[in-house]
């Protein structure tokens, strides 16, 4: 059967690969630390159940030590100049966003598919491993069409990761501090804490309290679903399902929404806001979310007022 584990083969062979391209590319300003830095990660993917959780523990100290050091930093990929992706763009126009779209495609096909195979593939992770299937396939397309040499793949891989650099690894780790925040208890701490501040009896206060502590942990952790379990066992289920008889489906659903109004303002989440502007060259690296900001609080405020009319 197929499952995670081939998912993490594929992804440690990718980092691996980067770390061999890395360590043979000589004009690397940081060679030694780059390729260290992709190959830790690739043994985390190939070797993580292995290591237990002392040495995975150890292996990630090592990588924010690297990162500090000004891992994985930028070097010469063997790729193509900025002059012939200009003259491939002006020879196929639009028709160039047609592999991406493979992707995305063969996520949502796999998805509805795959489960009628049988046990073939693991039911519960069939949309990752269909999101794994569309990426090798649109890069086979991609082989195919352009012809270029075979470790090109490698080696713009590497390109669009050295731009994007560290913060690529962010978000599992935020998604890992809000697991640590859980079992540490934060949640009944903000609890504990959440009645000295809501007036007794007062839902739209309470509310306010919720949707406000889901956006302003987003941004701190900048994932919401790091901050949802926070706040919901804080204050989303003792003060407004049980002490205020809410709707828990609409306050869970909506309050998640809440949370993403704060991914929007926060650099923490790295994957939606900083690696964008690193990919597409920006110079201000916080263009995005300068961009967002006006939908973010609009937004944030109309979820608080779903939860607040609708959820009593």
């Amino acid at each position: 059967m197929i499952g995670l584990p081939a998912l993490y083969t594929l992804a440690g062979v990718v980092f691996g690969s980067w770390a061999i391209a890395t360590l043979l590319d000589r004009q690397h300003p940081r060679r030694g630390r780059a390729a260290a830095f992709w190959g830790l990660i690739a043994a985390q993917f190939l070797a993580g159940d292995r290591l237990g959780d002392m040495g995975n523990g150890l292996l990630l100290l090592a990588l924010v030590a690297l990162a500090l050091a000004g891992a994985p930093g930028k070097g010469q990929p063997a790729t193509s100049s900025n002059a012939e992706r200009l003259a491939q763009a002006m020879r196929w126009g639009n028709r160039l966003f047609l592999p991406a779209l493979i992707v995305p495609g063969v996520a949502l096909g796999g998805t509805f598919l795959l489960p009628r195979l049988g046990q073939f593939v693991d039911p519960k992770q069939v949309t990752l491993i269909s999101l794994g299937l569309g990426a090798i396939i649109a890069t086979a397309v991609l082989l195919a069409w352009f012809r270029p040499p075979t470790v090109a793949a490698v080696q713009e891989g590497r390109r669009l990761a050295e731009g994007v650099g560290w913060a690529m690894i962010l978000p599992q780790l935020l998604a890992s501090l809000g697991a640590l925040f859980a079992v540490a208890g934060v949640g009944e701490i903000v609890g504990s804490l959440a009645p000295l501040a809501i007036p007794e009896g007062s839902r739209l206060a309470a509310v306010l309290a919720f949707t406000g502590g889901m956006a302003i942990f987003t941004i701190l952790m900048g994932n919401a679903f790091a901050a949802f379990p926070v706040m919901m066992g804080g204050i989303g289920l003792p003060v407004l399902v049980f002490g205020l008889g809410g709707n828990p489906v609409i306050i869970g659903a909506v309050g998640m929404l809440a949370g993403f109004c704060g991914t929007l303002l926060s650099p923490m989440a790295a994957n939606f806001n900083i690696v964008p502007a690193a990919l597409l060259e920006l110079s201000d690296r916080y263009a995005v979310i300068k961009a967002q900001w006006p939908t973010a609080v609009p937004l944030w405020l109309f979820n608080t007022g779903i939860i607040w009319g609708f959820a009593f």
